[in-house]
């Protein structure tokens, strides 16, 4: 049961997440991922099939956008995400509505122990 309550809360905050990681650099899939898992202390160990999804989301949205870029040593182009304006906005609201929901949990649930 603990495992499904955290899988629906990375769930809901995986392209608020994944919009403050594309803001920083360009990036690609497999680095995101990457990223995911070394920042996010093992919360956010993701599958490919659970990151790409929510990448193609945010592009068919117009947060992020997409180019194919030649890497150092490699044969194969990268895709490589970028955010826009408008996923910067977004990311706003995304920020605002988090911190409000937050605050909600912690006034409901408070800090005392049961």
């Amino acid at each position: 049961m603990e495992e499904k309550f955290a899988q629906q809360l990375k769930k809901g905050v995986l392209d608020m997440v994944v919009l403050k990681l594309i803001s920083r650099k360009q990036t690609y899939g497999y680095e995101l991922l990457q990223e995911l898992e070394q920042q996010g202390e093992g919360f956010f160990q993701l599958k490919e099939g659970t990151l790409y999804p929510v990448l193609y989301r945010l592009e068919d949205s117009g947060f992020i956008q997409a180019s194919w870029k030649m890497s150092e040593g490699r044969t194969a182009p990268k895709k490589y995400y970028q955010i826009t304006e408008k996923g910067k906005q977004m990311y706003q609201v995304y920020e605002t509505i988090w911190k409000d929901f937050q605050a909600c949990v912690e006034k409901l649930c408070g800090r005392e122990t049961l």
